[in-house]
């Protein structure tokens, strides 16, 4: 991208993909690039229940938290302008993609599965990685996803060598090519 030259986000950029893809990372990095805000629809549910992501899982379920999810994305959608980073499982919801291709603009951030298990292996911040057998799990979440994530508007490769600069400005570079996402400032 030019240096110098001013643009404006016309609709929020809504990064998914597999946990550990870098999406809160290059999406703070991402929103830094473009001067907008930078949001998490991970945190805004934590901020709103007043728990954790995990805690919510563990009382309520899986489906109550899925409920919420697709609240809190509708409403931070109906912002301005931002970088949203969701959940792992966010996008596999035909809701929630309905949503993001009506609001927004989704970009898969596509890592391969070495890369996701270096990054979240020995989290615990993980529910669904709860189990006797994590890496399996992984797997088994990574094989049944990946073909929901490519029916996102635009793709980013993750490589075992990019920073989080290097994808955050390989976001941008995908978006430039989107006159009605990213144009010139007036």
């Amino acid at each position: 991208m030019a240096a110098g030259k001013a643009r404006k986000l016309n609709r929020t950029v809504v990064l998914v993909g597999m946990m550990g893809a870098g999406k809160t990372a290059v999406g703070r990095a991402l929103a830094g690039r473009l001067g907008v805000p930078f949001l998490d629809s991970d945190v805004e549910i934590e901020k709103a229940a007043n728990m954790s992501i995990s805690e919510i899982f563990q009382r309520d379920g899986e489906s109550f938290f899925r409920d919420r999810e697709s609240e809190v994305i509708d409403r931070l959608l109906d912002a301005d302008p931002a970088v949203l980073s969701v959940g792992g499982g966010a996008f596999l919801a035909p809701r929630n993609r309905e949503t993001i291709t009506r609001k927004g603009l989704s970009v898969w951030l596509d890592a391969p599965l070495d890369l996701l298990w270096s990054r979240v292996k020995g989290k615990n911040t993980r529910p669904l990685l709860r189990t006797a057998h994590p890496r399996e799990t992984l797997r088994a979440l990574y094989e049944a996803r990946v073909p929901l994530y490519a029916l996102a508007d635009l793709r980013a490769e993750a490589r075992h060598e990019y920073t989080i600069d290097d994808m955050a400005r390989q976001v941008e570079e995908a978006l430039a090519g989107r006159g009605d996402i990213l144009g010139e400032a007036t």
